[in-house]
């Protein structure tokens, strides 16, 4: 389903509320330690990428990588942004982002256009597409890569990882 609406995508019966709420499995935990604190690191060094998102702020964006045991659910809000790791099922959300963790990386990073992934299918969008057009307006419109960022906050390893991950999507890239 692609839709250009506003409202919060929820499937219905007991199924969704069951994967809609409630703790995620436990061992989310260190993941969830992990995304609280990037998102509070990006949020002190970029505030500007979580005021450009608008009337969308409030709006939660399901991220999945569909490599990865997890997905990731962002709320933008300038004040308080929030990223937590929620089972892939989470039904609860306004948009959905779907890739491979490297793909979702190389769209962050600005090393990639959204919409070329998006027409090639290496990307995935459901729910509010405008959310979405504006969640990637504003990464599109930074200096340098919010992946810097976060590969900041851990230092020269986090540096070093990022670096690898780079090089391996370029060469899948390149094949």
């Amino acid at each position: 389903m692609i839709s250009n609406t506003s409202e919060r995508v929820v499937a219905g019966g007991e199924e969704a509320e069951s994967a809609g709420s409630g703790p995620p499995p436990l061992f989310l935990l260190p993941v969830q330690i992990v995304l609280a604190r990037l998102v509070r690191h990006i949020a002190v060094r970029r505030p500007s990428l979580f005021n450009r998102i608008g009337l969308h702020r409030s709006k939660q964006f399901l991220i999945v990588p569909t490599n990865l045991p997890y997905a990731m659910l962002l709320q933008p809000d300038p004040v308080r942004p929030t990223l937590r790791a929620v089972p892939k099922q989470w039904r609860d959300y306004d948009a959905r982002i779907t890739g491979t963790a490297l793909t979702l990386l190389a769209m962050i990073d600005g090393r990639s256009d959204g919409d070329a992934l998006f027409f090639s299918r290496d990307l995935r969008v459901e729910g509010d597409t405008e959310a979405v057009v504006c969640l990637r307006n504003a990464l599109d419109d930074l200096d340098g890569s919010v992946a810097d960022d976060a590969a900041a906050l851990f230092g020269p390893p986090g540096r070093m990882i990022l670096s690898g991950l780079r090089r391996i999507r370029r060469e899948r890239s390149d094949t």
